[in-house]
């Protein structure tokens, strides 16, 4: 008993720490897909995230709770911390399992989706659009086409106007003079946007998932302890019900 104490006082204190980490993975999430809302179809993407966020607003009261019952046991406060924590295992497991599947979904789509925008895209070599989707995309990754530079020649190619440059947007930032000309390919940004996004993408949805485990495996022993706790206090009558 003084062991699930003491287990259920120091859990008390993880569960305010984690719910910073946890609203950290949740913004991470909701931000990228408003982001880049453009490259998925799907507006329920950010689902993980809500939840997550959810998620970490209770678990302050009930760290609150877990150690309130570990200074001074209350029937009262066992049943509403059992109750906290069963919404939050289900909470936890919904985002790790959502982050899991959108990951493996939104990876497939990210390819196919930033081709059409490239190859949708119009502009010459003495004008540079600066707002369009595409452009602010690779100025603010820093990245250049699909894969490359040359993603931006071949969607040229199918058209009848075949420019020698690259948007401006592909430019490094430290290049102020570079105005996308295929002959200073230095001044380029060598990464393609498509590896970039997919590698926001994985950290992100990576760090939900382990996030909502760690937190469910931390939950489940929270119960564990104060289930020990609830059967040396045992109910002299039924004015809890």
């Amino acid at each position: 008993r003084s062991f699930a104490q003491s287990l259920l006082r120091f859990l008390g204190f993880i569960f305010w720490g984690t719910a910073a980490a946890q609203a950290f993975g949740a913004v991470l999430v909701i931000l990228m897909f408003k982001n880049y809302r453009y490259l998925f179809q799907e507006s329920y993407l950010s689902l993980p995230g809500w939840l997550a966020l959810a998620t970490a607003l209770i678990l302050l009261p009930t760290g609150v709770l877990a150690v309130s019952i570990s200074v001074k046991r209350s029937r009262n406060k066992q049943g509403t911390l059992m109750y906290l924590l069963l919404l939050l295992l289900c909470l936890e497991m919904s985002s790790a399992a959502l982050a899991r599947s959108y990951s493996i979904r939104t990876a497939s789509q990210l390819e196919s989706a930033m081709r059409y925008l490239v190859h949708q895209h119009n502009w010459t070599c003495s004008q540079d659009l600066g707002s369009s989707t595409v452009d602010v995309m690779q100025r603010k990754l820093q990245c250049c086409g699909v894969h490359n530079y040359t993603d931006w020649l071949k969607a040229s190619s199918s058209s009848w106007y075949h420019p020698a440059c690259v948007p401006e947007s592909c430019c490094k930032e430290k290049h102020s003079h570079c105005r996308g000309d295929l002959g200073h390919v230095e001044q380029l940004s060598e990464e393609g946007c498509l590896k970039k996004l997919e590698d926001q993408l994985c950290f992100a949805m990576t760090y939900m998932f382990w996030c909502c485990t760690l937190l469910s495996i931390l939950e489940l022993l929270a119960c564990v302890s104060n289930g020990i706790l609830m059967r040396h206090q045992p109910f002299h009558d039924f004015s809890i019900l």
